[in-house]
């Protein structure tokens, strides 16, 4: 805890200790209040940044769980996402948990689908990595794509072919189109994931 946290924090043991002897203001137990909700403001911020730590040092959900509090690993993973803040614009917990799943669910959806069509992803990955003329930028990802190639997973490939989409000069419009295709197709089955497990 920082020293002005601390600080905080015995600032309002003090009032408390007053308040059981009734020797406190009404301007004191307010003070105090909101010194509080400052503290509980900043502890807030401090648990979702020690759990993401935790769990980049490869400390399990499970071994998370009775830190937090909780009973399960599902239980600490739900806690940390109603924590932490949310990149995409939820403004409750209970929506970054849904966001999060919908997003898990839509990966899912989308890895599958890329491992059972391997060899058409890995055709299309060869075309592109095969490409001659390229600026820098539709180059280097032409060269991700490549790189991708090598991976046991097809899925890998999906994010590299989808940042060269963009990239591609008129005389590979047919190759761009065949990108688009599969960006649509991913997006599709993105959505159709997320309303199969809202309706679950």
């Amino acid at each position: 805890m920082d020293e002005d946290a601390a600080r905080s924090v015995r600032d309002v043991q003090v009032v408390a200790a007053a308040a059981r002897r009734g020797e406190v203001s009404p301007e004191q137990l307010l003070a105090a209040l909101a010194t509080l909700r400052a503290v509980r403001e900043r502890l807030a911020e401090w648990e979702p940044e020690l759990i993401a730590e935790a769990r980049n040092r490869g400390i399990s959900w499970a071994a998370l769980a009775p830190a937090l509090g909780v009973a399960s690993r599902q239980a600490a993973e739900r806690r940390f996402l109603r924590l932490r803040p949310s990149a995409t614009g939820e403004r409750t917990g209970e929506a970054r948990v849904d966001a999060e799943r919908d997003r898990r669910a839509g990966d899912r959806a989308v890895a599958d689908w890329a491992r059972r069509n391997s060899a058409v992803l890995r055709q299309l990955a060869g075309q592109v990595s095969a490409l001659d003329g390229l600026d820098t930028t539709a180059q280097h990802s032409a060269d991700q794509v490549g790189t991708a190639l090598g991976e046991d997973d097809a899925a890998t490939l999906l994010p590299h072919l989808d940042a060269l989409r963009g990239q591609l000069a008129p005389e590979h419009a047919g190759l761009a189109d065949r990108l688009d295709a599969l960006s649509d197709q991913t997006d599709r089955l993105r959505r159709k994931a997320v309303d199969d497990r809202r309706n679950s």
